[in-house]
């Protein structure tokens, strides 16, 4: 969800942001995004949840292999009628019978729609952007810079995101991928950018690119319009002659929409009973009892780190109280529960256990998709790896084989597609400190 508040405005009376960090007055009317800082993964955990709550059937790590059609009496007409799916963790297949099928699968969404019919043209343009993660002083607290007009027409930001520093963005075309990897060009490029914007003084370093990562836009052509070339900037609801659903494009903000007119076109082509909507201030998995000060509770009630509990309280919500039911004692007068899964980070072990319970059947899943470890610090995600995988181990009933594979599965996954490799790549850059005690002021 939205988590604090950013300035939503840069002019001559806030620059002073400034003297140290942005480099004076030379910016004086930059853009700002008028948006707190989003956990993109646990919204969508969230939704899912929520969504399990009021009656879904919901399913992680599945596959689908083919729509399944059947002829529609009367007409002949093929109509989609489900779909053939394989669990991708145990390559077991099975069938899922439905009276109207949806596709909302972002960059795949042209994958899917050729199921149903080979003939149909893309209307999926996938770009490729890249984001940067850097140490909390590029930013100051509570305020981050948008400029819509970079030196090559892209727009660049960066914005205090977990007490660390997020930038970005690049915007390419790109081929379509489940694992797509950032480059050492497009890291550059963001670095390069983000000089414009600092004093002079201060150094913009290779080295304190601590993640980086490249994700795909499913930036959609309206099929329904008559210029087929032009990008939609909302998203596109569109039914096939066999009664596909698809929904595609759009963005964060407006999902709640999305997902309503989705379901007013699936009735409205099937024929299907229909009710007012009820997701309009539906409060999502964990908002129902959420307060600012509900961090204090957990540092009173159980005896959490003031940090870890204000991240308990901002990822989980109500549901804090759950993963700190599962808290293990330390062992110290202070904190008394709450074991981190490395120093730096208030992650602690006791999120494994609650991500199981969530769903999670992979380390990655618990870097990179219960904590958001790997995007904060690649190399921090793989020193808690080990520890990761044997909570999980307990969890799941893994074999040491097991183990051996998440753990190889999950370096693989730092390695490429968070950064791990370009930063490895560049070990020699001059960036990197190298102090004797001497040249430290006492």
């Amino acid at each position: 969800g939205l988590k604090g508040k950013l300035v939503l405005k840069i002019g001559s009376d806030t620059l002073p942001y400034h003297a140290a960090v942005a480099g004076g007055d030379s910016h004086p009317s930059r853009s700002l995004p008028a948006a707190g800082q989003h956990n993109d993964a646990r919204m969508n955990l969230a939704i899912a949840l929520t969504a399990a709550r009021y009656g879904a059937a919901t399913a992680n790590y599945t596959e689908v292999l083919r729509l399944l059609k059947r002829t529609e009496p009367g007409s002949g007409k093929q109509r989609v009628c489900g779909a053939r799916c394989r669990d991708v963790l145990t390559g077991q297949e099975f069938d899922v019978k439905a009276k109207c099928v949806i596709n909302a699968t972002g960059p795949f969404t042209d994958s899917v729609r050729k199921m149903d019919d080979q003939e149909v043209p893309n209307i999926c343009q996938p770009s490729a952007g890249v984001h940067i993660v850097m140490p909390g002083y590029y930013s100051p607290d509570n305020m981050g810079l948008l400029d819509p007009a970079t030196s090559d027409g892209r727009v660049i930001f960066f914005l205090p995101w977990e007490k660390m520093t997020i930038a970005g963005t690049t915007d390419s075309p790109t081929d379509v991928t489940s694992h797509p990897i950032p480059t050492e060009e497009d890291i550059n490029f963001i670095l390069s950018e983000v000089r414009n914007y600092l004093s002079v003084d201060v150094e913009v370093r290779r080295g304190d690119v601590l993640a980086a990562w490249s994700g795909i836009r499913p930036l959609v052509t309206d099929p329904n319009s008559k210029d087929t070339q032009s990008i939609c900037r909302n998203h596109v609801v569109a039914v096939s002659d066999s009664g596909l659903v698809t929904i595609a494009g759009g963005k964060w903000t407006t999902y709640r929409a999305m997902a309503q007119d989705t379901i007013d076109a699936a009735i409205q082509a099937h024929n299907l009973p229909a009710g007012s909507s009820k997701t309009i201030g539906l409060l999502l998995q964990g908002a129902e009892d959420w307060s600012p000060t509900l961090y204090i509770r957990l540092v009173q009630d159980y005896g959490l780190e003031s940090e870890v509990a204000q991240h308990l309280a901002s990822t989980y919500g109500d549901k804090a109280f759950e993963v700190a039911k599962i808290a293990q004692v330390t062992g110290k007068r202070w904190p008394i529960v709450g074991k981190r899964l490395v120093s730096e980070f208030p992650y602690i072990e006791a999120e494994v256990i609650y991500g199981v319970k969530e769903y999670a059947r992979t380390a990655v899943d618990i870097v990179s998709r219960r904590t958001r470890l790997a995007f904060l610090n690649v190399q921090a995600a793989e020193e808690a790896l080990p520890r990761i995988v044997d909570i999980m181990g307990k969890e799941l009933n893994w074999n040491e084989q097991k183990k051996k594979e998440e753990l190889e599965a999950a370096r693989k996954f730092l390695y490429y597609e968070m950064g791990y490799k370009v930063k490895s790549d560049q070990l020699t850059d001059s960036s990197e400190i190298t102090l004797v005690p001497s040249d430290i002021e006492r």
